[in-house]
């Protein structure tokens, strides 16, 4: 028989049986998964930001079909995806409120006194270890951005030293809470508008040393709305999220003009 065709044959053959060595591998070793987590992930943002606690979309709708957990932790996507997903899996609809980043801080560069000049690296966690960037006040914003580093959609701007949040951009992945090294940014419920923008807790005269709009522990919010949604915490009025507050007359009578009415809602989004 000629040599070619003998070649020929042997490598027919081999292929042959590599292919079918292979079928059978793949019989044997193939990952059965659940169409529904295709299906899922599908209905899910894509946004891949690791607020629901998990890696990635992908994840998440995994452990959504194969662990059953909630099926409203995508706040990103909010009460549509929660709807859409609650279609899908024929479960029922629990949807939450939409909530946005705020900033509690308001001394900007207009306000807050500067004691020194910071010429290290941009970043807030780093300056935390130097002392601060130069800021007069210790529990105050440092600017130096690393909160909007951080953010996936640009919600959050530098402006006079201090980070402000575009509450009609953000998607409440929480990233820039993680990356405060200061705990100033905090996640609250969009239809909230009274915020106290202050972490301060050194006495009143300590606080004006270092800022103008600083709280000064006078208590004349938490006497105005009868302590109900705002309350002191040591030297600093905090406000309750969890309590609806609409005394406008507490940011009316801040003699410090620490206290600030602020919408979160998307434009369009109802009150």
């Amino acid at each position: 028989m000629d040599a070619v065709l003998i070649q020929t044959i042997i490598i027919g053959l081999t292929g042959l049986l590599c292919g079918a060595i292979l079928a059978i591998a793949a019989h044997f070793l193939s990952v059965y998964e659940d169409p529904r987590i295709e299906k899922v992930t599908a209905l899910l943002p894509g946004i891949n930001c690791g607020g629901c606690g998990y890696t990635g979309c992908s994840d998440y709708a995994k452990a959504i079909v194969t662990q059953s957990v909630p099926i409203n932790s995508c706040k990103p996507g909010g009460a549509e995806t929660v709807l859409s997903l609650a279609t899908a899996l024929s479960v029922q609809a629990v949807a939450t409120e939409r909530q946005v980043a705020l900033v509690l801080c308001n001394g900007d560069d207009t306000y807050a006194v500067r004691t020194a000049t910071y010429n290290g690296i941009a970043d807030c966690l780093a300056a935390e270890f130097v002392s601060g960037s130069g800021k007069g006040c210790r529990y105050g914003c440092m600017g130096l951005g690393s909160c909007s580093r951080v953010c996936p959609v640009q919600a959050i701007r530098i402006e006079q030293g201090l980070a402000i949040v575009d509450p009609a951009l953000c998607i409440a992945c929480g990233k820039c809470v993680t990356a405060c090294p200061r705990t100033l940014i905090k996640l609250i419920p969009e239809s909230r508008s009274i915020h106290v923008l202050c972490r301060s807790q050194d006495r009143g005269p300590d606080v004006k040393k270092v800022c103008s709009v600083g709280c000064i522990a006078c208590t004349i919010c938490v006497k105005t709305c009868n302590g109900q949604g705002i309350t002191m915490e040591g030297q600093l009025a905090v406000v309750d999220y969890s309590v609806p507050l609409d005394v406008d007359a507490v940011v009316e009578k801040c003699p410090a003009h620490t206290i600030h009415k602020r919408s979160g809602l998307k434009p369009g989004n109802p009150a």
